[in-house]
This record gives C-alpha cells, structure tokens and sequence, in this order.
C-alpha cells in the first residue's frame, strides 16, 4: 500500500495499513528521541534502522519529529542536523554530503488538495524533496514539497522554501528568492 506515496496522485492517509505502519515506525523515533547525546552507538544504530540510508559521520540532535521516522529519508556523509527538526517525510527526501541544517527547520513532502471536498475527506499527496551537497539551511526555515535546492547555496534563517533553489546562491525570505550567488 505505502507505493501510492510516491506516486504524487491523491490518496487517504488515513487508510488502516498505512497508519498501522506508521505507529510501528514511531517506536523507533521514540526509542531515537529518548537517548542521551552518551549513546552515540545506540543513536548511530537506530539512524541506520530509521533512515533509507544515513552517511558516515552524520549526525542528528534530538529531539526529531517524522511521520515515518525516516523510512523514506536518505542522509549523506557529514550532515549535522540541530535540534527540532520535523520531517513530513511522506515520500522521498535526499539530503546530501556535508549539509548543515538549523534548530527548527520543516521540511514537508505533503499537501493537501485545493478542493475543499477531497480536503474535507483528509486527502493528500506527496511531491519528493532533494537538498544539495554542501547545503545549509538556517534556523526555523520551512522547505515546501517537490522543492530541490541545489549544491553549496544558503537557505537564511526562517526563509519560506516554495521553489526550486539553484546551486551557489543565497536565498531568503517568505517566499524564499535568490538574494546574490556565492
């Protein structure tokens, strides 16, 4: 069932196998969430459970909210991710090497239809997210669906990702524009 996902047509959430699966999932970021900073190899372990994959040297602060607890996220090398990330990770999210993202940043695969009768009945889909090598991306940012932001730009604190970003440039504000290459 969990293919509809990634399929970006409009489907119920709320379907018994794929919130039963979702519960089962939950237990891990709850077991992730309830280590201290001291159990690196415990944390380490349950990232290599949780993620699609998670690159060497990466490393996430807790605590971390997902609906899937990563099951769909793949993490590259180096990547630090601070406190309070949540992610929609509904379908597919690629963060790659050496990436810095700040406190407090969102990054959401799902939205929901414009016809208020399909919302009404809690529809949604799902458009896949791609952040580049070398990205950072500022505290408190929020990253929209089928956004992919290229290698080495900036995402400025609290800056509102609804397109695409290219490679080597600083971005900011609600929405996000380009700002100046770097």
């Amino acid at each position: 069932m969990t293919e509809v996902l990634h399929t970006q047509e409009i489907y119920d959430p709320n379907e018994a196998s794929l919130q039963r699966e979702q519960r089962e999932r939950n237990a891990l970021l709850c077991a992730f969430n309830s280590l201290s900073r001291l159990e690196e190899e415990k944390r380490e372990e349950l990232c290599r459970q949780m993620f699609s994959s998670f690159g060497e040297g990466s490393f996430i602060e807790a605590p971390f909210y997902a609906n899937w607890a990563g099951k769909y996220v793949s993490i590259g090398k180096n990547v630090y991710i601070n406190f309070l990330l949540t992610l929609v990770d509904d379908t597919y999210i690629e963060i790659g090497d050496n990436t810095l993202i700040g406190p407090n940043v969102t990054i959401t695969t799902a939205t929901h239809p414009l016809d208020p009768e399909e919302r009404r009945k809690g529809l949604q889909f799902n458009k896949p997210i791609h952040i580049g090598n070398n990205v950072f991306i500022g505290a408190g940012s929020i990253i929209l669906p089928g956004v992919t932001i290229g290698d080495d730009s900036v995402i400025a604190a609290g800056s509102l990702v609804s397109r695409d970003i290219p490679s080597k440039v600083l971005a900011m504000g609600s929405p996000a524009r380009v700002i100046r290459s770097l």
